[in-house]
């Protein structure tokens, strides 16, 4: 496999299958979705070993570093040994338990309900307080 010393960065992004396409690379290259090093990168620009790449791609932002080079796309295993993931993991949310009535268990009585009332009163998911 012959390696050249530099790449596009739209090629690069493509033989890595960071995008499907070429062009979807090129495009996302001219709207500022690609950082090269911190600054935004052109599609022409050349990538070269240990350069950072900051890739933004259906809301999801990663943090690529380029370990190798390649213009041609090749299969997926030798494609993730070309970079290394440089993104941070993501923070756990923590989604509060809602009590889950049991089925057939019927209508809920009268304490039930203001039960009911009194929390959904006390959560406020839009407040600030």
């Amino acid at each position: 496999m012959p390696e050249k010393a530099r790449v596009r960065v739209d090629a690069w992004l493509w033989a890595v299958r960071v995008y499907k396409t070429r062009s979807e690379a090129t495009a996302a290259c001219r709207a500022g979705h690609v950082r090269l090093n911190g600054s935004p990168a052109k599609a022409a620009q050349t990538v070269v070993p240990g350069d950072r790449l900051r890739v933004r791609k259906n809301g999801e932002e990663r943090d690529l570093e380029v370990a190798g080079l390649l213009s041609k796309r090749v299969s997926a295993p030798l494609a993730q040994a070309a970079y290394l993931d440089r993104t941070p993991p993501k923070p756990k949310v923590l989604i509060p338990q809602v009590p889950i009535r049991d089925r057939g268990a019927g209508r809920p009585t009268k304490k039930d309900r203001r039960e009911l009332d009194r929390l959904r009163s006390s959560w406020n998911p839009g407040s600030d307080d």
